[in-house]
């Protein structure tokens, strides 16, 4: 008889460690996801990637508010798996439903563990201007992102890669690191190794506040966070009438002694250039209130910011 597999994800990051499993032939008997969330300004209710993909596959799907009450706990245990796999679940497991499983649960984390634990590795990664990143696959205890080590597997950060374009190489790296694991551990020859708590970092969840730009910052760092924030929750600037979100941006060399934040350049041909604590930043793309992201050259035919005031002040 095939081993049994529960599977718990949420999002496409987790969806193709579904699909990967599935695809390698493993017997996924039940899946749990997050209930079903509006959506939009019809507040629409949205399936998540993960339920999409296991109905396709006539899988039962279990969708608890939270897996560690009763309710979760007893659908889990009538499953009776022989282990459970996550990938960006999105809820905390208890040690009850921890020890349903009789070989234990795997975790999908995007990172190269002890480093970057928390919900949004990739994001904190790019912010923090990290050239290198990765996958490892965990076996979960009661900590978050605290278990042993299994499986790791190193990725190197692309020039001005997005979150959102370096979460879908991640979630790729990690569906086929997650098959390997698996399979080495029904043989019984997967490795298993203690974090080093020294060497361990934690960064919190994502907030639409941690997207305000500070020009007073060298503009490298602006930079990070414009693509550590793409495409949630976004980087963005406040002016004193409206915001504009902030898509892509480049760091440029620069040494005037303008006020951070004062605008170098505003022009359809030359770009959209602001002066930062180091250097200057270059906005590439952007996005008013209640339009469509735009190119820089696009928006400065249509709007006029004023080429020497405070960025703050013009917009």
């Amino acid at each position: 008889m095939k081993q049994r597999i529960v599977f718990m994800g949420t999002p496409e990051y987790a969806r193709q460690s579904l699909e990967a499993l599935i695809a390698a032939g493993y017997n996924v008997v039940g899946v749990f996801t997050q209930p079903d969330r509006p959506k939009g300004r019809g507040k629409k209710l949205v399936l998540s990637e993960v339920k999409e993909y296991a109905l396709e596959k006539g899988i039962e799907v279990y969708q608890p508010a939270r897996i560690r009450r009763a309710e979760g706990v007893d659908a889990l245990k009538k499953l009776e798996p022989d282990l459970c796999v996550t990938a960006a679940f999105g809820q905390i497991l208890s040690e009850e439903v921890l020890s349903v499983p009789k070989l234990g649960t795997v975790n999908v984390h995007a990172s190269l563990l002890p480093k970057y634990r928390g919900s949004s590795p990739v994001n904190w990664c790019i912010i923090n201007g990290e050239s290198k990143t990765g996958v490892t696959t965990m076996m979960t205890d009661k900590g978050i992102d605290t278990g042993d080590i299994l499986l790791q597997r190193e990725t190197d950060i692309l020039p001005g890669e997005t979150a959102g374009e370096l979460l879908v190489r991640i979630g790729k790296i990690g569906a086929e690191l997650l098959v390997e694991t698996v399979e080495r551990l029904f043989k019984g020859d997967c490795p298993r190794t203690k974090q080093v708590e020294s060497e361990s970092s934690y960064y919190p969840m994502l907030k639409k506040e941690m997207g305000e730009i500070d020009f007073s910052l060298p503009a490298e760092r602006i930079v990070n966070l414009v693509r550590g924030l793409n495409p949630w929750p976004g980087a963005y600037i406040k002016g004193e009438n409206i915001t504009l979100k902030i898509h892509s941006a480049e760091a440029i060399d620069y040494s005037g002694n303008e006020e951070n934040g004062t605008i170098i350049v505003a022009s359809p041909k030359e770009g959209l250039i602001i002066k930062a604590g180091e250097g200057a930043v270059s906005v590439k793309n952007l996005q008013a209130p209640g339009k469509r992201a735009m190119d820089i050259d696009a928006y400065l035919r249509g709007n006029t910011l004023p080429q020497g005031k405070s960025i703050y002040e013009g917009i």
